[in-house]
């Protein structure tokens, strides 16, 4: 599986530039997953409900299962959060795995930044960024600037910087 990340400060757009590379890359033919990062402790689960008794009894993973989908609930050993490489090893196999967010991993990644988001570049200090992805003119950066809303643009740097190959089903749909 070949793997690729978005970055950014907060409210620089990441979860949208995400959406619209899925879209594309599902649209090319290629199947595609995907992570998220977040700061904040993750819980699909609800007091009272069956699958919340069970964790509360001490299963260390439950899983909600319905017609349409499944969510896979994992409980960390002293609430240690597990590396990407761990979360990565959990998914099916797929053509491409998008990640946002783990910004301080070692993957390639675009970031995603503009001006009003009041924050500096992290690519100045971050060689795994492989391009800038804005809508703001920048100075000159070691790094492609890549236009934030061309989105078919964007997908194409990722697919040649990794070398994403045909799709899992053999051929592509452009």
């Amino acid at each position: 599986m070949k793997i690729y990340g978005v970055i950014g400060w907060k409210n620089a757009g990441k979860t949208s530039l995400m959406e619209r590379l899925v879209a594309e890359f599902t649209a090319r033919g290629y199947d595609v997953s995907t992570i998220k990062h977040v700061h904040h402790d993750v819980d699909l689960d609800q007091p009272g409900k069956d699958s919340h008794r069970h964790r509360a009894a001490g299963a260390r993973e439950v899983i909600l299962a319905g017609a349409h989908r499944f969510a896979l609930m994992v409980e960390h050993p002293l609430g240690k959060e597990p590396p990407l490489a761990q979360v990565i090893a959990r998914l099916s196999p797929v053509d491409l795995v998008l990640i946002e967010g783990y910004k301080r991993d070692s993957h390639p990644k675009i970031e995603v930044w503009r001006a009003q988001a009041g924050h500096d570049l992290i690519q100045t200090g971050d060689p795994t960024i492989r391009a800038v992805a804005t809508d703001t003119a920048l100075p000159p950066l070691t790094v492609p600037c890549l236009d934030l809303n061309n989105t078919g643009e964007i997908a194409d740097f990722i697919a040649a910087d990794i070398g994403l190959g045909l799709p899992m089903g053999g051929k592509s749909l452009v």
